[in-house]
């Protein structure tokens, strides 16, 4: 996982998005990309209806690139980390673009990183969208680890799969195997009440160990939480620094309206997950 995209939207998470994005960086010896994020122009204007972009549209859009800009370089040059050269090797950073982009963009272009650093969306004025998550997670075909509210210290030391034996963890798991060989701990966690059809964690577990990660598997009861609840409260007790989960195995619609497991944590988690769909 050598090369990170870092979109940069000024949002109240910011800083623990910078710092997720060079801990896992400095993991991995990579290349780390900043671009400016802002939300997409709305969808809802009619097709031959004339639209003005005016020239303090652009301006605004450009002064929020800037600052967006300056942020991620002071806060790698803070951190002392080289910018990028043709001839530089390992850990570095780089800056894309002059003009802040919208979602669709953003995870366009993710399609040709190995990884995507965001901030955990929030229902607060200030957090993170969950229009940029979704846009990522759904469009990019690449997978996005999401930076909690507060700084996370360590990255990847114990790791937590949340196994409920779907195709979309399955991916998930796939996606993160380089992280789960170099992980001191490996937890293959499944909650009894909800899971799918699908292989048991036991056996996720053992062909884990045959490609050389620690791990072990674990099934634990929901004792009447839902399964969001269940497997966030089960990954702090194991000291879990990083939550491995699968997108939305019930469809987004239904979660809205009635809850999930990936609702929740894209909520409420207050360690890094990593996820796709």
């Amino acid at each position: 996982m050598k090369n990170v995209l870092v979109p940069v939207e000024l949002h109240s998470s910011i800083d623990s998005v910078f710092t997720t994005a060079l801990l896992f960086a400095r993991r991995f010896d990579s290349y780390i990309e900043g671009m400016p994020l802002g939300p997409d122009l709305p969808d809802l204007v009619a097709f031959d209806m004339p639209v003005s972009w005016t020239a303090a549209d652009q301006n605004t859009w450009r002064e929020m690139a800037e600052e967006s800009q300056r942020r991620f370089t002071d806060f790698m040059e803070a951190e002392k980390v080289p910018a990028h050269e043709a001839k530089t090797q390992g850990l570095s950073w780089g800056w894309a673009g002059e003009a802040a982009f919208g979602d669709s963009h953003v995870s366009s272009y993710a399609r040709i990183f190995d990884l995507t650093v965001l901030g955990r969306p929030g229902a607060e004025r200030g957090d993170a969208r969950m229009a940029t998550t979704e846009a990522a997670l759904f469009e990019s075909g690449r997978p996005v680890l999401l930076a909690p509210p507060k700084t996370p210290a360590i990255l990847g030391d114990t790791v937590v799969i949340a196994w409920n034996q779907s195709t979309e963890t399955t991916r998930a798991t796939a996606f993160a195997m380089p992280i789960l060989t170099k992980a001191r701990r490996v937890v293959v966690l499944t909650i009894s009440e909800h899971k799918v059809n699908g292989p048991t964690g036991e056996q996720l577990a053992h062909n884990l160990r045959a490609n050389g990660v620690a791990a072990e598997a674990l099934e634990r009861s929901a004792k009447g939480r839902s399964h969001g609840d269940a497997i966030l409260e089960n990954a702090a007790a194991l000291g879990g620094d990083m939550l491995v989960k699968g997108a939305y195995t019930q469809s987004r619609l239904r979660q809205m309206f009635f809850g999930g497991a990936t609702s929740l944590i894209l909520s409420k988690a207050s360690i890094p997950v990593f996820m796709s769909a």
